[in-house]
Formats: C-alpha cells, structure tokens, sequence
C-alpha cells in the first residue's frame, strides 16, 4: 500500500501538496481561528506541513494518516524540525475510511476528496470523526470558466465536465449535504503556479539525474506537454480552494 513512485517524484520538493502556498496556509489556520490544544485529523496529509506548522503557529495537537511511505517519513522529520514531534503524530494508511479513535475538533482533507467518493462522500467520512460542533476543511476543484470542449476537460485532470462544479454549485452543495460555509480561502492563479511549476523542475531535475530509469520515458513525455497543458487550460479554467463547514 504506497503512492506510485511517480507522483512522490513529481512532488518531491512540495510542502504543499495542492495549488496553495505556505502563506495561504498561514492565511487558512488565521481564518478558521485555531486555538492552541485545537486536536485536528488530516486525511491523505501528504507531508504533513498543515499539521505541523499549525503545531507550532497555533499549538494544536493531532494526527495526519498518508497512504505514502516517503510523504508519511517526511512529515515525521518536519515535525522533528519545527520542534512538534510531540504533539502530532503522521500514520502510513488508507485514509479512505479512517475514523478517529476519539473526536476531533477539526477533520481535514485538504484536495483527496476521492478518499471519499467525491466531495460528498469525503463530508460523510470526515463527519465520523468530528465532534459535535467541530469544524470540517475540505480543499476542492470548482470550474472556474465553462470547459469549451473535452480538451480543456482532460487539460484540467478530469474525465467529464461533471467532475466538477463551478463555485457557485460548490457552496450549493455544502448546503444541500447540511453543512454551513462558515470560511473559504482560495487558490489563485499564483499559487496555481507554484505547485505546477514546481512540479516540471522536479521532473527536470530528476531526469538530469536518473536519465537511464524505467519511469525517464514517460516523465520526459510529461515535461514536453505539461506546461503547455497547464497554460492553455488547467490555470484560466480550474479553480481551487479550502472551505470551512459547519453542520446545520
């Protein structure tokens, strides 16, 4: 049970694993307002940086649960770093499913909704681990123009236009689920291009070093259509953002 290689190549230099900067994360635990013994769960944290840096911002407490072995060793060693290595713990597992042993205060999946089936889905499974009253963050794609056609659907990542709703639908949804939007902080377009960017000169660099690898064919492919993709379609068309619930 492991991410492919490939993608912990990909991201190998990401603290964040989505279109959003360190400082937007600084920005998301402001605006939710954190409070110190905060306990927190984060499905499929990747690297662990929200929960360690809101450990040391804020004081929270919690645990982060990642189906890759080098994200969840990593998290560990940024937890060492940031001094925080005793109030958050980093869990190699399918987060698809995972229920906290005690509730949290705030349940996390920030841009793995397909831990959950979908959007939806991933509000059910973080429900069972939330307390009454507790809060949800769930990071998300929304359109943020109509997709023309197939090819600006398949540039962003997805297989049908109905893969995603445009934000208005987005915030809709959260209410026909029964939850309120009580905060929401957004991707724009760069920090879009911070994680995108990022990725081609891991790949870049990568290939310099490992030219003879069986995975060097297919992410040379990549790095020839990537950026032009991301250009074209994924940065005008596909938004991103962190939205913040409340039940009803």
């Amino acid at each position: 049970m492991d991410l492919p290689r490939s993608f912990t190549i990909r991201e190998s230099s990401h603290r964040v694993h989505n279109p959003f900067t360190e400082d937007k994360l600084g920005v998301l635990g402001r605006a939710v307002r954190l409070r110190p013994g905060t306990t927190v769960l984060d499905l499929a944290c990747g690297t662990g940086e929200l929960l360690c840096r809101w450990a040391r911002d804020h004081g929270v407490t919690g645990t982060g649960v990642d189906i890759s072995t080098v994200f969840t060793a990593k998290a560990r060693e940024r937890a060492a770093e940031l001094g925080v290595a005793d109030r958050v713990t980093f869990v190699h597992g399918d987060a698809a499913g995972h229920v906290a042993p005690t509730p949290v205060d705030v349940a996390c999946c920030i841009g793995a909704t397909w831990i959950g089936g979908g959007f939806a889905g991933t509000l059910d499974l973080l429900a069972r681990s939330l307390r009454p009253g507790g809060l949800l963050l769930v990071g998300e794609p929304f359109w943020r123009q109509d997709p023309p056609d197939q090819a600006t659907v398949a540039g962003c990542h997805a297989t049908s236009k109905d893969d995603y709703r445009d934000l208005p639908g987005l915030v809709e949804l959260c209410g026909e689920q029964g939850w309120d939007l009580v905060e929401m902080v957004l991707a724009d377009e760069d920090s879009w291009d911070r994680y995108a960017a990022a990725q081609w000169f891991n790949i870049r660099a990568w290939l310099d070093a490992d030219p003879d690898d069986e995975l060097a064919a297919e992410f040379r492919a990549e790095l020839d259509r990537a950026p032009l993709d991301y250009v074209r379609y994924l940065r005008p068309y596909l938004g991103w953002g962190v939205f913040a619930l409340k039940r009803r």
